[in-house]
């Protein structure tokens, strides 16, 4: 499957599941992660590969 077909099918399900999500932590499960896994072709569930709540400090803003 190309990688427009999978970012299509994930906008088809976010489209569909927008209203049942509710927090954070849902939107990460529910669309982020399958993003990164199955667009993106990355394993979330490896630490070599994907670092959860990477703190990406830029400019004066420190954590």
């Amino acid at each position: 499957m190309e990688i427009s077909e999978k970012l299509a099918a994930l906008s088809g399900k976010i489209k569909n599941q927008a209203h049942m999500i509710q927090t954070e932590e849902a939107t990460k499960a529910a669309f982020v992660m399958p993003f990164i896994s199955n667009v993106l072709g990355y394993d979330v569930f490896d630490p070599e590969e994907v670092t959860p709540e990477y703190i990406c400090d830029i400019g004066t803003k420190k954590r």
